[in-house]
């Protein structure tokens, strides 16, 4: 089983042929909606991976609650964990222009009320056997007691440290399994600008010092990893990406569920890879995720 404790949003997108310069009105052409936050990203995603899943978060008491928690509920993820809170439900309001450029404002809202209480809730009946999933869109505390509860009961813990906050680095190093992109590893290992060589020396060293599991994603490189004290990389696919949005969470989905479901690390690592890169195919986060019949075939 695994539990994906973290944010659910409504993401709000409208495109424009230009974006408006400060105090600016202009003309929009399009406008959309669609599920997201990191969390519920990245609890679908294990969920069409085939597992067992349950999404611990908050959403408010307006009508944007039940499209939040909509596909998740259609694939059959457990919302049994999500609270209704005081606040409105997170919204995500995005702003594209003509030339791909996007300014994106985040309202936290009912994330902001998640709490300690509720990450003790979420791992209270969790065992050795399960695995947690983490992400940086709540508050800090709520993270911290989670990884820490985790610790005590033997459960298997992954972050993904993004956003890039400035508790990342801290809360990054307390996980069995760190995820992050380029720049969230350089935080994270203090240091800037890393060549690819610096890099895998600086992966290899964070893992010896904290004994964790660290997976850095590279975009159209694929990932690298350092597991058990081995050296591991996997490609993705050769693609033209549509939309990059939710890839990052649909690796991290993924990667739960093989490895929730006893596959060898090198194994997961490739499927979760290509996941991303078949997320990349469509655009939004959500609808964008690839069933696990879609990974199969390419892989």
């Amino acid at each position: 089983m695994i539990t994906v404790f973290g944010s659910i949003n409504m993401d709000l997108i409208a495109t424009t042929a230009r974006l408006p310069k400060p105090g600016e009105t202009v003309t929009g052409n399009s406008f959309t909606t669609a599920a997201g936050g990191k969390g519920a990203n990245q609890a679908l995603a294990a969920t069409r991976a085939g597992a067992s899943v349950r999404m611990a978060g908050a959403v408010g008491w307006d009508a944007f609650a039940e499209s939040a928690l909509g596909l998740m509920k259609e694939a059959g993820t457990d919302l049994s964990l999500v609270k209704t809170a005081s606040e409105p439900t997170g919204t995500a309001h995005i702003l594209v222009g003509g030339d791909g450029e996007n300014v994106i404002v985040v309202v936290a809202s009912a994330n902001g009320t998640v709490n300690e209480a509720d990450a003790l809730a979420a791992i209270e009946t969790m065992t050795p056997q399960d695995t947690l999933v983490l992400q940086l869109e709540i508050p800090p505390e709520a993270v911290e007691g989670a990884l820490l509860a985790a610790r005590e009961r033997g459960v298997r813990s992954i972050i993904n440290i993004a956003p890039l906050t400035e508790h990342a680095a801290a809360l990054g190093r307390m996980a069995d399994i760190v995820v992050a992109n380029e720049t969230e590893f350089e935080r994270l290992a203090g240091r800037d600008r890393l060549s690819p060589e610096e890099r895998q020396s600086a992966i290899r060293a964070l893992s010896a010092e904290t004994g964790q599991t660290v997976i850095v994603t590279l975009g159209a490189d694929g990932v690298i990893a350092m597991h058990e004290g081995e050296m591991f990389a996997a490609d993705g696919l050769v693609i033209e990406p549509v939309d990059t949005v939710g890839a990052g969470d649909t690796f991290c989905g993924y990667l739960a569920a093989g490895l929730d479901a006893g596959l060898p690390f090198e194994t997961a690592l490739r499927r979760a890879a290509v996941a991303g890169s078949l997320a990349c195919l469509k655009s939004g986060a959500q609808p964008a995720i690839p069933l696990a019949s879609a990974v199969d075939a390419a892989l």
